[in-house]
């Protein structure tokens, strides 16, 4: 390709764009690992968009009514940071640049979340950058539609590879998109032919505009070395009734003797290779070196939403008192102050009316009291609404038609709806929850992990959460899954033991500022076992004595879920036996770990024999069991080695030995 034709077509334009593409050189060099070509490839694209499309302010990264930028493509993590630094982002500042990859420094391998002001989302698992994308259009519609085109009304662009469109999340995301016509949602696709292992052809064949086209997108394409070319199409992307996607055809690692090779996805490290492909650019200038005139153009681009930043902040003074202050919390993530006192106040009436029901059911409750008050909520389910419980009778439908609706027919889309809620919960301003089954973590779980590693408040309502799913066997019934999700760092998982409990793990789940949380709910109706009503939310302390020892204390029986009802049951047993028996109520081990060392000890004093009761793999208990003052040789599980079968319920429980007589012939063996 003629680099000097392209560079004498736009001139200023080029030595623009050349910053990008030589602090990526530097800084994978420097680095001596990376992705060089992907930022090389787009940074004209990025020029436009940055420079004529973009509204933002470098001065105020979390400014709400910003446009959201999403780099989807996260291997070329030396675009945004280059982007950054350029517009004159404070916290990215040219060492770190230099020290791109390197401990402690905010510039990771990835994008990632919390790390550096700019970067919205983390990214590099590919195709959950696109897919978050969709998450922030929706939060967008939504907010626009309750607060006002004044106060909410910006795009989401995103950047994304072959690769991010070959992941199967990404067919679940562009669907989803389709239907809910997110015409604020723009997805810049780097159309350059190659992956890793050579061009794209050697392993797909789709054809991705047809494939947009037929879920609802419209399309467009460009030149995406061509300036003028660029900036038609994303401004014709921009005026679309529809999300739109624009196929930018490029050459990757372009310059270089890698360009359109699959050397040229990865490390541009050669010293010869880095001069010369600066040289093909004209660059003179020495290792991470901006000229000035460059440095103040590009900071010139990052001021220029300084002007429409300050006019939505008046808009935002300019209404009432009470309003402002709504907006503020939402976006803030707060917990509506009265919301404390309307759980405690259900809890009450639980305590009192004491019903017999599935705690699926339970967390429908829970929220029917949560959402009125709590309207930033937007929930939603995975084709599962009735099984999940997870729609009230308030929110109203997300439609097209009705941008106002809180609830969201995700459809079979597992991982999708995650990703989505992801981007949801990262724009702000909005709540998001969503259900499917529990075994179903099994398709939701990267994104699941994404949350954790994010530290973001999504809640995740698991319901069908053991063996109790019955006659649907084994393939829907969840034994590991408890495991998995307690094995993720951050996040915090509950198993609710009845109605009560359940409302009290709602409270937590949304008083989470760093985390999210996983409900396990079930299928099958449990008593409630909590009869004297208690303000303190006991939940929150992970694990608490929910029957005494009548007499000498011999045996600790430790359940959570379902199970424990079946811990109260063996525990009646024991004591008609003169066989003290404490009965522990386990909601949240993680919630459990983070108590003071006394308060564990009380729980769980030395000596007494410690029986587990879980209709699940045993893996987790172990700390508990064996740690924490216990004894191997006092130790015993009543649960799950195996996967399950297909029958009623209460015959699984049987025929599995998870049963009152079961945990009491356990801990008899042990004392």
């Amino acid at each position: 390709m003629d680099l000097s034709a392209l560079a004498a077509r736009n001139p200023d334009h080029w030595r623009r764009a050349a910053c990008i593409r030589t602090l990526a050189l530097d800084g994978v060099a420097a680095a001596n690992s990376g992705h060089s070509g992907m930022p090389m490839g787009m940074a004209d694209v990025a020029t436009v968009l940055f420079d004529k499309h973009l509204s933002f302010d470098a001065s105020a990264p979390n400014w709400p009514n910003r446009d959201r930028f999403i780099l989807s493509a996260g291997h070329g993590s030396m675009l945004i940071y280059a982007l950054l630094y350029l517009t004159g982002y404070k916290q990215m500042t040219l060492e770190q640049i230099k020290n791109f990859r390197q401990l402690g420094a905010i510039t990771a391998g990835h994008p990632e979340f919390g790390h550096v002001e700019g970067v919205e989302t983390t990214t590099g698992p590919l195709g959950q950058g696109i897919s978050n994308a969709v998450g922030f259009a929706m939060a967008e519609e939504h907010l626009r539609a309750t607060w006002g085109a004044k106060i909410m009304d910006h795009y989401t662009y995103c950047i994304a590879g072959d690769g991010c469109l070959m992941e199967g999340i990404s067919q679940e995301a562009i669907g989803l998109a389709g239907r809910h016509e997110l015409s604020r949602l723009i997805v810049l696709w780097d159309d350059n032919n190659i992956t890793i292992d050579g061009t794209v052809d050697m392993a797909c064949r789709v054809d991705q505009r047809a494939r947009f086209a037929a879920a609802g997108w419209d399309v467009f394409d460009c030149d995406g070395h061509d300036a003028a070319d660029i900036d038609r199409a994303i401004t014709a992307a921009k005026a679309s009734p529809r999300p739109a996607m624009v196929a930018c055809k490029t050459h990757i690692a372009i310059g270089s003797a890698a360009q359109d090779t699959p050397k040229g996805h990865g490390a541009l490290t050669d010293p010869k290779v880095v001069a010369d492909t600066k040289a093909a650019y004209g660059w003179t200038h020495g290792a991470f070196e901006i000229p000035a005139d460059l440095k103040n153009w590009w900071e010139a681009v990052g001021a220029k939403g300084a002007t429409a930043r300050a006019e939505w902040e008046a808009r935002l003074a300019a209404l009432p008192a009470a309003k402002q202050a709504e907006f503020t919390r939402a976006f803030a993530g707060e917990v509506p102050a009265k919301l404390g006192n309307a759980l405690c106040r259900y809890k009450k009436s639980l305590a009192d009316e004491a019903p017999k029901v599935a705690t699926r059911k339970a967390s429908e409750m829970a929220l029917a009291v949560i959402n009125p008050i709590m309207k930033e909520t937007l929930g939603g389910s995975a084709d599962l609404t009735g099984s999940n419980n997870t729609k009230t009778g308030d929110m109203g439908i997300f439609t097209p038609e009705n941008r106002k609706g809180r609830y969201v027919h995700y459809g079979i889309r597992e991982h999708g709806m995650a990703a989505a809620m992801n981007g949801m919960a990262l724009h702000g301003g909005v709540r998001p929850y969503g259900g499917t089954f529990f075994t179903f973590t099994d398709y939701a779980r990267p994104s699941m992990r994404l949350s954790a590693l994010m530290g973001i408040n999504v809640v995740y309502v698991m319901t069908h959460d053991s063996i109790g799913v019955g006659e649907d066997g084994p393939t829907h019934q969840p034994v590991e899954h408890l495991a998995m999700m307690r094995a993720t760092p951050n996040c915090l998982v509950m198993r609710p033991a009845d109605a009560v409990e359940t409302a009290e793990c709602w409270e937590i789940a949304l008083s989470q500022p760093n985390r999210p949380s996983v409900l396990a709910l079930t299928r099958q109706n449990l008593p409630t076992l909590r009869r004297k009503h208690v303000s303190r939310n006991l939940a929150a302390q992970g694990a608490y004595v929910l029957a005494e020892a009548e007499g000498k204390r011999q045996v600790i029986l430790m359940a959570t879920g379902s199970e424990v009802e079946i811990a109260m049951a063996a525990r009646d047993k024991l004591q008609a036996e003169g066989i003290g028996t404490r009965v522990v109520s386990v909601p949240s081990m993680e919630l459990f770990a983070e108590q003071d060392e006394a308060y564990r000890k009380r729980v769980l004093p030395a000596g007494p024999v410690r029986i587990a009761v879980e209709a699940a793999v045993r893996q987790p208990w172990d700390r508990w069991l064996l740690g924490e003052r216990g004894r191997e040789a006092k130790a015993g599980f009543v649960g799950m080695n195996s996967f399950g079968a297909s029958a009623p319920a209460e015959v699984l429980y049987e025929h599995f030995g998870i049963t009152a007589e079961a945990v009491v012939a356990e801990a008899k063996a042990r004392l």
